[in-house]
């Protein structure tokens, strides 16, 4: 029976609040017994932020849970080839994870993969530990799918799990389908316009030809980005725009206890969004 949590809540609320900061030390000693110290005591690495600031605390679980189930999508088809661990990899670099950052990230990839990972207790985990916030969760599913879609189609396995963990989050199937969409738009809105860029500067035209992205096809993407139809008026436009960025603005998350290393993710995809609601907007002529 893990007691620690209790005792070292209660004499630390006592110091710093007599009889009512002993309570509450209690009361979150008792959470970490229950919760915390079970899942992770034997998982090195993240285990030692659990002494620390709440803060502190949201991270280390974050990226355990990012980790652990990239992990166990990519064990889901019953082999993790060389390119799933790449992909592990430079979500990693992409979020600039080093030294024991990363060591414990890479942890938490190879506590995935085993068989009888829980990954539905360390799903409810999460979702407890950051209150059930939605917009918290969605960019936790939007950085999962990202890993998962940015270099292949899903498997049939990978997709039933993706489904599986998107439920337990609190979505729906139509909604994590809507997020896949959105991720695959974004991803052809990027590149073709990097690519338009690069053909401007140059002076030639290097990616012409039956590859090439069209305009009729980038805005298409920019609507399928903003999540509206190309019917709708301005004034849905405007509060599908509005809702896109407040849920991806890199300082309300940052106040929500999302790691600076994933406000980098949520910042490309706001730049994404912005820059889809000014061609649509340029479109529409409002």
């Amino acid at each position: 029976m893990q007691i620690w949590g209790k005792v070292v809540g209660v004499l630390l609320g006592f110091m710093f609040g007599r009889v009512a900061g002993a309570i509450l030390g209690l009361i979150v000693g008792h959470i970490f017994d229950t919760t915390y110290s079970k899942d992770f005591s034997q998982k090195g690495g993240f285990a030692r932020f659990f002494t620390t600031s709440g803060e502190i605390q949201q991270q280390a679980v974050f990226f355990h849970s990012l980790f652990s189930a990239l992990g166990h999508i990519a064990k889901s088809d019953g082999i993790v080839s060389q390119e799933e661990i790449q992909v592990a990899s430079t979500l990693m670099d992409e979020m600039s994870l080093t030294g024991d950052t990363r060591l414990e990230a890479q942890q938490a990839f190879r506590d995935g993969k085993q068989r009888d990972f829980a990954i539905i207790n360390m799903l409810q985990q999460f979702k407890e530990q950051y209150h059930g916030r939605r917009d918290v969760l969605q960019i936790y599913l939007e950085i999962l799918i990202q890993a998962c879609c940015a270099h292949k189609k899903l498997s049939a396995a990978q997709y039933t799990l993706l489904e599986k963990i998107a439920k337990t989050l609190g979505f729906r199937r139509v909604e994590l389908d809507f997020l896949i969409i959105t991720f695959e738009a974004e991803q052809r809105f990027r590149t073709g316009r990097s690519q338009k860029n690069n053909q401007r500067r140059q002076q030639q035209n290097q990616y012409g030809g039956s590859g090439s992205y069209s305009a009729q096809s980038e805005l298409e993407d920019a609507y399928r980005i903003l999540g509206i139809k190309q019917e709708d008026d301005s004034k849905v436009i405007k509060k599908a725009y509005r809702k896109q960025m407040s849920l991806h603005h890199p300082d309300k998350m940052a106040s929500k206890g999302l790691p600076a290393q994933a406000l980098e993710l949520s910042k490309q995809k706001a730049q994404d969004i912005q820059a889809a609601y000014e061609l649509v907007r340029k479109h529409k002529h409002f």
